[in-house]
């Protein structure tokens, strides 16, 4: 439905050619002549159309390229179910290895990518992978060539800046288009084309940075056309007289505020200030840039923007409503954990289908009502796993079946917060007003999102987590393991890899992972490793059994994947959610066995 949507409005901003289209800063212009002025028009509604059938060849090769990887993978688990051995899969492809080696997989230089780039105190963001970069890099090159092309630079200066100053102002609005595309939560490209909302993320950020910095351009040329005509002196006069140029004023500036409150320094360290201006600000630009694009063409893709934006706006709307409200609406139990940590169990009015890997947004409004912030869902339970827990606790085996018949339309959803500052510290802290360190808060749930990376058709996953970052990664745990017993997943070896900081944040998981090791057949795929990089003493360092071990000190990456690597059984898949310098360390190792290995590489971050 979405997707049909924004195919509608897609053709309502291409329309038609606009022949005698010009703006009114045009017409005040008689440098032009009139054949001039339409061939201008029709250069900019071309590379308008360019900009976006780009775009969408962009997508498509995307959307086959996953539809090829999710048809590999769907036949591979197929083909995998009842074979334990799995040679073939095992053998890499060694194009497509040097491909994920050198480009997919790669960071822009050596091996930094989601570790945090600071300079002082200040966070300048992360560096992207060189897949990222070269897109970008593509994006880029394709505006500023569409910016010049084609403007007659030999003629008169008055008429270059003319040429320049429409060009630029149809770019800008037009790139508008994926700018809001891309910044929505419920982008039908996430699930259409399998990338996350986090890369997705940092495409809007570099595609709002070339809309402001074309709607610049745009500026300038306008002004230095102005005091090339009558001086310095009318400057003023021109601004104050002219509805479309005062308009404009007021639009750029407030797009110019946008880019430097967004920046990686003020967006962290002030974030849910910068979420509340920033929606502020883009309202501004929009209202004045209306007024200002009146009567022009540019108005379309500015009206094809506003109806995408405000879609996705009724959308989440909608889905807040229809999961918070009735039925007492949605109640979250706050439990107080080690290591500063806070347990959050949602008590749902209206349940879904859980996934591994899903997340949702969370607001309390008794912390802070116009708050919204990310996480990851680390368990589900119906009303009846209750008494299934307490059997686990008692010696019990769960079955795969009840795992799995258990799986859809959870009433409950459980999710770790580690205490930070904002939202995170205020949560804290009104769980630390409860005598029993438990107490219940009405809340609101946007979601779910994400869940859409399986690992059913890999034999050997390994699984890693840094602190907090287990929550996303419970889950895959717990469906694997269920899977195999009930012989639905290629998966025979599982190793989850857990790095916490000290032995009590085992708590924030206990009760989870009791009934993990107590379903069927979970000896015969899973081992888990405990790496505890500060422990008290070295009392607290003990392996309760071969299948789950514990050891001191920071993981040697390389030397884990290794040893799981010499024996894998079909492909292998690693999947890691944790600190930049875990993901990094991760993402080189399995680089280094490309072209050796069948090998994917699978990360999860929010590092918006």
């Amino acid at each position: 439905m979405y997707t049909f949507i924004l195919a509608t409005l897609a053709g309502l901003a291409l329309g038609q050619e606009p022949v005698h289209a010009t703006s009114t800063a045009n017409k005040q212009s008689h440098e032009e002549s009139p054949a001039q002025k339409t061939a201008a028009a029709v250069d900019n509604y071309r590379f308008a159309k360019y900009t976006l059938y780009t775009l969408a060849s962009v997508i498509f090769c995307l959307f086959v390229y996953r539809v090829v990887i999710h048809s590999v993978r769907y036949i591979r688990t197929l083909t995998c179910l009842n074979n334990d051995t799995q040679r073939y899969f095992k053998m890499p492809s060694l194009a497509f290895g040097a491909l994920k080696q050198h480009l997919l997989y790669a960071p822009l230089f050596r091996r930094r990518h989601n570790r945090e780039v600071h300079l002082g105190f200040f966070h300048l963001g992360y560096i992207p992978t060189r897949f990222q970069s070269l897109f970008l890099a593509g994006v880029i090159t394709m505006n500023v060539t569409l910016s010049v092309w084609g403007i007659e630079w030999n003629g008169t200066r008055a008429a270059a800046l003319s040429h320049l100053r429409n060009r630029t102002g149809a770019l800008s609005v037009v790139n508008m288009i994926p700018l809001v595309v891309l910044a929505g939560r419920n982008n039908p490209l996430i699930g259409l084309l399998d990338i996350s909302f986090d890369n997705f993320n940092l495409v809007h950020r570099w595609f709002g940075r070339i809309v402001v910095l074309q709607g610049l351009a745009h500026t300038i040329a306008e002004v230095m056309n102005i005091v090339d005509k009558s001086g310095w002196k009318t400057l003023q006069i021109a601004f104050h007289n002219s509805q479309m140029l005062m308009t404009g004023l007021v639009a750029i500036a407030a797009m110019v505020a946008i880019l430097l409150q967004a920046s990686a320094a003020l967006r962290h360290a002030f974030y849910e200030a910068f979420l509340h201006i920033h929606i502020a600000l883009v309202i501004l630009t929009t209202v004045f840039l209306w007024k200002h694009l009146e009567n022009t063409h540019p108005q379309k893709y500015l009206l094809a923007m506003i109806i995408i934006w405000v879609i996705e706006r009724l959308t989440r709307f909608g889905v807040l409503l229809y999961r918070n409200i009735g039925r007492g609406g949605t109640k979250a139990e706050l439990e107080l954990l080690p290591g500063d940590a806070c347990r959050v169990t949602l008590k749902m009015v209206r349940p879904w289908t859980f996934q591994p890997g899903q997340y949702v947004f969370i607001t309390v409004p008794s912390v802070g009502l116009w708050t919204s912030h990310p996480f990851s869902l680390a368990w589900s339970n119906s009303d009846t796993d209750g008494n299934k827990n307490q059997d686990s606790e008692k010696g019990y085996q769960i079955s795969a079946d009840d795992v799995l018949s258990s799986s859809n339309n959870k009433t409950t959803m459980s999710l770790i917060i580690r205490r930070r500052s904002g939202f995170t510290e205020k949560l804290f802290r009104r769980a630390e007003r409860s005598t029993a360190g438990i107490t219940t808060v009405s809340a609101f749930i946007e979601g779910p999102y994400g869940g859409h990376t399986v690992l059913h058709s890999y034999g050997t996953v390994m699984i890693f987590a840094g602190g907090v970052g287990i929550t996303h990664q419970v889950p895959y745990v717990r469906d694997l393991v269920a899977g195999y017993a009930s012989g639905t997943v290629a998966a025979r070896k599982v190793v989850l890899v857990w790095v916490i900081q000290s032995p009590e944040h085992l708590e924030w998981i206990r009760p989870w992972m009791t009934t993990i090791l107590a379903m069927d057949k979970r000896r015969d795929i899973l081992r888990i490793q405990l790496f505890v990089t500060r422990p008290r003493s070295t009392k607290e360092i003990h392996s309760p059994s071969a299948t789950v071990q514990m050891f001191p000190g920071k993981p040697n990456v390389d030397t884990l994947i290794e040893m799981e690597s010499e024996n894998q059984v079909g492909a292998m898949g690693v999947s890691v959610c944790g600190t930049g310098g875990l993901s990094d360390d991760v993402r080189a190792a399995v680089r280094r066995r490309q072209g050796s290995r069948n090998i994917d590489f699978l990360e999860q971050g929010f590092s918006w």
